[in-house]
């Protein structure tokens, strides 16, 4: 059976995945942690979307995985669509979640630049609950909000800065309608982080992209809703 990689996004981890078990039923899933996040925390931090996806293209290749169902949230959305761009043929099926198709993120809860400031002054650690929070429509009184936090202050200030940089100078905007393998597109109806019309233009732009759009979440459906999410991707992978 073809494995389902799931790419994290920005102070995620492999640990972020764990409702997303029930996905293993399927097949094999391979849970990937980023340089400078999650138990990766200790590796040098990468400050571009190319970057990471050279990174995980050949940690893939180091595991002997040549195809796959490919998912990427968040940033790792971003660093899916560099996978897309840079190995075609190794993608079966292509899940974009909770992400868009540039790093400039119109009507994100704060600027980027914002973000990197504010990291500055604050630190890692409060950095890291601050953002976290945002990912949740219940903010930090979310069920799933505290292990989502905790998995977030493994990051360092370096990483957080390099990931910020990494997103603000990329874009994918012009290699949308060059992506070929069945896609669908997931977001929740209450994401401060990527406004609709990122998640609309992935949907209008990719060849036949299917679009799955789930109320009463924000930016972490698959710890808010993780039953739904779980039947929404599950079905898209089996589909023929």
């Amino acid at each position: 059976m073809i494995p389902l990689v799931l790419v994290h996004g920005f102070m995620g981890g492999s640990d972020q995945w764990r409702l997303q078990a029930p996905l293993s039923n399927d097949g094999q899933i391979v849970e990937i942690d980023l340089p400078g996040f999650g138990e990766n925390a200790d590796l040098p931090p990468l400050n571009s979307i190319g970057g990471f996806a050279d990174w995980v293209l050949q940690y893939l290749a180091s595991l002997g995985i040549e195809r796959f169902h490919l998912l990427g949230h968040s940033m790792g959305g971003m660093i899916v669509q560099e996978m897309m761009r840079r190995s075609p043929q190794s993608i079966d099926r292509f899940i974009l979640y909770g992400t868009g198709p540039v790093g400039v993120l119109p009507g994100r809860f704060e600027t980027i630049e914002t973000s990197m400031r504010r990291a500055g002054e604050d630190g890692a650690a409060a950095t890291a609950r601050r953002i976290s929070a945002t990912w949740f429509m219940q903010g930090e009184s979310a069920e799933t909000y505290p292990d989502c936090a905790a998995i977030a202050e493994k990051s360092s200030l370096a990483a957080i800065m390099a990931g910020l940089e990494a997103m603000r100078d990329w874009s994918g905007e012009d290699a949308l309608s060059a992506i070929s393998a069945p896609t669908l597109v997931i977001w929740g109806d209450g994401d401060r982080t990527y406004a609709w019309p990122q998640a609309e233009v992935l949907w209008k732009t990719i060849p036949g992209c299917r679009l799955a759009v789930v109320p009463g979440c924000a930016h972490a459906v698959h710890l808010e809703e993780p039953e739904l999410f779980n039947r929404i991707v599950r079905k898209f992978l089996r589909e023929m």
